[in-house]
């Protein structure tokens, strides 16, 4: 255990954030994801739900500042999306600004050029959500 990281943040997880640069993204998505399908580097974090691992990440992760850092899967044409999530996701990394909605195979294949997926305990329906890293502000 380290002093001020989440515990639902894994070692492996934290490796993976320090491990990431500029402009990598990093996808925390639904339990129902396909991550090890589209990623080789895919962590699992079964039984958290994505907000949880929002808020554990983003204290250590600086969001990208030159490009829409968050952006979530759209729904289906015909299905609907539940606004509540959303709020819950950003109520959890502190964030107002614009989320992109993305096609749901355009998704995928972004999740394929994504530096890690992490496959969480989340349930709720279209609960997946990429973030871009930004540079960390020199102190």
């Amino acid at each position: 255990m380290l002093k001020g990281i989440s515990p639902v943040v894994s070692p492996d997880l934290l490796k993976t954030l320090a491990e990431m640069g500029h402009g990598d993204e990093i996808v925390i998505s639904d339990a129902h994801f396909p991550g090890h399908t589209f990623n080789p580097r895919t962590l699992r974090a079964d039984g958290i739900g994505a907000d949880r691992l929002l808020a554990g990440i983003i204290p250590l992760f600086e969001l990208d500042a030159y490009a829409t850092p968050v952006v979530m899967m759209a729904a289906v044409p015909g299905d609907t999306l539940d606004p509540a999530v959303e709020a819950k996701y950003r109520k959890a990394l502190g964030y107002d600004g614009t989320i992109e909605r993305m096609e749901r195979f355009a998704f995928y294949e972004r999740a394929k050029k994504a530096y890690a997926v992490v496959v969480s305990g989340e349930t709720a329906k279209y609960g997946n959500i990429i973030l871009k890293k930004g540079v960390t502000p020199v102190a």
